[in-house]
């Protein structure tokens, strides 16, 4: 193993792996120790597709600057997007202030005046004339693609292709259609816990009827049919009650119906947790997704997104409170618990747990983490219910 994760001793993380039933739970050091979420940020972030938005996020001449994973990188958009690492190629400047954004048709630095075009190639730098390679010189550049509306950057030139990490996960979420989906609501969280605690908690209903009465009242919570992968990803579904129409506090739902979608698809809701940081909550008449930035081994901001279809927002009476209100609850009372988590993970009473039979999707997010530390990647892991 990887030096940095000296703090994992290598017969706990082989246990993540052994057959469902026999396994253990990861260490509490994979939550708390500082060496070990480095790591994770050079090998399972950085070396991965990480997502940073919504097209509509990048309008159409505007330069955005995005921090993942500590790096400062630039967004443009002029008639396609593109990125590169925020950073002029004079004397290291940044371009953009963080979270700034600016229509413009071209990138200036604000320290000594050179400027780019949006495709990063330099097209002035003043009282540079004597230079005769500085016509070479262009920002340096970060992969970026779009998949299904959103927007994802690798800052690592060797990330495999996009198409690969998201394997069969399109097949999933076709049907929703959601880059025709508009945001109509968002809001940010900031929660006390480990970034893998927040994929844990999405992956399983098991402790749904012990912290979740409004979703509980709408939904059937040992209905979950979980599938096996072909990319970085874990999901499946999750039945509505008989007469609910969706995930919302009186299981009503307040706009339309995606269109096209299946009927067998109108009385459930689908959940897909993409490594490492995007969750992606599919309903009959809106979708949710939860975008991770993790800032530190105990710390995750989470900004939460409401998509609807066109037609519903066009609406005039149109609200999306029905969707919020739902998923502000639950998310809140899903974040105490990770809180909790991360606690005892700290505490020296802390030993690898063993997981219950409707935790198996909680078994291949931790089997995929546990596969990456012993230096074998993030591989997808066979579903054991399904065997």
């Amino acid at each position: 193993m990887d030096p940095r994760l000296a703090a994992l001793e290598p017969a706990e993380v082989k246990a993540v792996l052994a057959p469902f039933g026999e396994e253990r739970t990861l260490p509490g050091a994979a939550y708390t120790s500082p060496e070990v979420f480095a790591w994770e940020l050079d090998e399972l972030w950085s070396r991965s597709w990480v997502a940073i938005g919504r097209v509509a996020d990048f309008p159409e001449r505007t330069a955005t600057e995005v921090t993942v994973n500590g790096e400062s990188l630039l967004v443009t958009n002029k008639g396609r997007l593109a990125a590169s690492f925020n950073v002029c190629r004079h004397r290291g400047h940044e371009i953009l202030g963080p979270g700034e954004q600016r229509t413009t048709s071209s990138l200036r630095c604000p320290y000594h005046g050179w400027v780019y075009d949006f495709d990063g190639r330099l097209r002035a730098a003043p009282k540079m004339s004597h230079r005769t390679d500085v016509n070479d010189i262009a920002l340096v550049p970060v992969r970026l693609e779009v998949w299904r509306g959103w927007v994802f950057v690798a800052v690592d030139p060797a990330a495999p292709p996009l198409a690969e990490h998201i394997g069969d996960l399109d097949d999933q979420v076709a049907a929703y259609h959601p880059e025709t989906l508009v945001a109509a609501a968002a809001t940010s969280y900031e929660v006390a816990a480990n970034w893998k605690f927040i994929h844990e908690n999405y992956h399983e209903c098991y402790h749904c009827p012990s912290i979740h009465p409004q979703l509980t009242a709408v939904t059937l919570t040992d209905s979950g049919v979980n599938h096996t992968a072909t990319g970085a990803w874990v999901g499946g579904s999750l039945a509505l009650r008989d007469g609910m129409e969706t995930m919302s506090l009186d299981g009503r739902s307040h706009g339309c119906r995606i269109a096209d979608l299946p009927e067998s698809r109108w009385s459930e809701a689908h959940y897909f947790g993409l490594v490492p940081n995007l969750l992606i909550s599919l309903h009959p008449d809106y979708a949710i997704t939860h975008r991770l930035h993790a800032s530190g081994p105990a710390t995750t901001t989470i900004h939460c997104e409401w998509l609807f279809p066109e037609n519903a927002v066009a609406a005039p009476e149109f609200e999306p409170t029905y969707a919020v209100e739902f998923w502000d609850v639950t998310n809140r009372q899903d974040w105490a618990a990770c809180e909790s988590l991360q606690r005892g993970a700290a505490s020296r009473g802390h030993r690898p747990g063993v997981l219950g039979n409707g935790e198996d999707a909680v078994y291949q997010f931790l089997g995929m983490i546990a596969s990456a530390y012993l230096g074998h990647g993030v591989r997808p892991i066979e579903n054991p219910r399904r065997n």
